[in-house]
């Protein structure tokens, strides 16, 4: 009885919810002019309001003239500062956090978290869930266990400011409702160790009624896998009930059959598009992709088309002038203080009523070393229509230039790990250059001008991005490895791991 209470309850407070969300969806434009107007008169006597003038913006024009786009670089004099025990710097008083995530040119960044930036990232998680609920009409997943696989909810002191990942940081702030459903215990959380970790995890979860989990798609793989091999079964067989799986931080696309098979049965994804800036997107229809944009939960949105992206005075817009299908690198401010900062991710607008989007690459991670600049949302897209003519299972997959082979035009080499090889591989890499070369003309052009011979594909070992990841101390939590390079890196690296 008790059961059916709490489920009937979530239904009702998921319809009453969603339907909040649909009047704030219909103002987006407005409601995200007047968030921006909000955040900057509270923090006029900041020390950057004060250097930028805050007093005298009266308009989005005005701001976008006075405050000028920034990366973590940009803003990191200001960031040592607020390190230092600094108050009013970026926004008024201290941050309640530091989310410390990895930067490639920056080493380790500190991103502030204000205490209404981080209710925020939990009011955004809960509307996902909520979304589902109301999608779906059913909340059976509540009386059951729920994982969220994150990093360690151990924090250190910095001038007073707790700081740890982001997932750490949020697993303070679990909602009480939720608390007595929620796996693994913090003895099992606070294990540094990623792979030693998973194994604790899997010991405690392997026989419990797990309805829930989340984590970002190649870690959930690893989970499943020695879940997988110590037990002899598919998940569904071990967790029958497990209705959702929530994920995000790359796109699941690439995972999705690999998934699939590890599930053994039907699960419901719900992808979202969380970071350490804010929590930006979640898929409110599971039935269909596109990420609903969250245009009420602290986040300002600026959007530059992603080939100006760059350049000196490029064009800055905001939600009523994007167009559909078009690539913009995003642009955010936020209540936590970060003033028209580059997040370096990609995206595209798919809808605009409401405002749905892709994610579709990094401003830093592409292959242009012949001027092609092909971009995550192409390669991931030409390699799932590759898949679908020519069935294989892929793990991971990277892609770098090789500009100087001996003796032969150069090539872009994908460094694929399979979980399963296609059939005829030949057939299939020929196809994969058909599909990039649809996807970007750019490439199409340099491959017709015998600049480029058609790509290359090198198939790896197991567990080789495991591999490397533990090579460079990034394996577990978020960290992720960048499927596109302009450089070989990590190319040279995977080559050693080839079959």
């Amino acid at each position: 009885m008790l059961s059916f209470i709490k489920k009937k309850i979530a239904i009702l407070w998921a319809k009453k919810h969603v339907s909040s969300s649909k009047i704030d969806n219909s103002q987006a434009v407005l409601l995200q002019e007047k968030l921006l107007l909000e955040l900057i008169n509270k923090s006029q006597k900041t020390l950057f309001g004060i250097a930028h003038q805050f007093s005298t913006i009266e308009s989005i024009e005005d701001f976008q003239r006075q405050v000028p786009i920034a990366d973590y670089e940009g803003i990191k004099h200001y960031i040592e500062k607020i390190k230092h025990g600094d108050r009013n710097i970026l926004y008024p008083g201290l941050p309640e956090y530091f989310a410390k995530t990895s930067g490639t040119t920056s080493g380790t960044k500190y991103i502030p978290l204000s205490k209404e930036g981080i209710d925020a990232q939990v009011r955004a998680a809960q509307s996902a869930i909520f979304h589902y609920i109301s999608k779906k009409k059913n909340a059976d997943f509540v009386n059951g266990k729920m994982i969220f696989l994150q990093g360690s909810p151990a924090l250190e002191d910095i001038s007073g400011i707790k700081t740890g990942r982001l997932s750490g940081i949020v697993a303070h702030h679990i909602p009480e409702y939720l608390q007595k459903n929620r796996l693994p215990k913090y003895e099992t959380n606070i294990i540094e160790d990623w792979e030693q970790k998973v194994d604790a995890i899997v010991l405690e979860t392997e026989n419990e009624n797990m309805t829930l989990i989340s984590g970002i798609p190649p870690w959930l793989i690893m989970y499943f896998e020695k879940l997988i091999d110590r037990n002899g079964k598919k998940i569904k067989e071990l967790f029958p009930n497990l209705q959702l799986i929530i994920t995000g931080g790359v796109n699941y696309e690439p995972y999705r059959k690999k998934m699939e098979e590890l599930l053994g049965g039907s699960v419901d994804i719900v992808q979202s598009f969380p970071a350490s800036e804010g929590f930006f997107a979640f898929q409110d229809d599971y039935t269909q992709e596109g990420l609903l944009l969250l245009t009420n939960q602290g986040v300002f949105y600026e959007f530059v088309p992603l080939e100006d992206f760059g350049k000196p005075n490029a064009k800055r817009i905001t939600l009523k002038d994007v167009e559909l299908n078009r690539d913009y690198a995003l642009i955010l401010t936020t209540n936590s203080g970060l003033w028209a900062y580059s997040i370096g991710d990609v995206v595209k607008f798919i809808s605009k009523s409401p405002y749905r989007l892709l994610v579709t690459g990094r401003t830093s991670h592409y292959t242009s070393a012949f001027g092609e600049h092909v971009i995550a949302g192409e390669v991931e897209t030409a390699l799932k229509n590759c898949i679908s003519k020519y069935p294989a299972q892929i793990t991971e997959f990277h892609l770098a230039p090789q500009v100087n082979p001996n003796n032969e035009l150069p090539y872009h080499e994908w460094l694929i790990e399979f979980e399963k090889l296609p059939i005829d591989i030949e057939l299939f890499r020929k196809e994969l250059d058909v599909e990039m070369r649809k996807q970007n003309s750019y490439y199409d052009d340099l491959i017709a001008g015998s600049i480029l011979q058609p790509l290359v594909i090198t198939p790896l070992k197991k567990n080789a991005f495991q591999d490397y990841a533990k090579s460079i101390g990034k394996l577990g939590g978020q960290n992720k490895i960048p499927r596109l390079a302009n450089d070989r890196k990590i190319a040279d690296f995977l080559e050693n791991l080839k079959i």
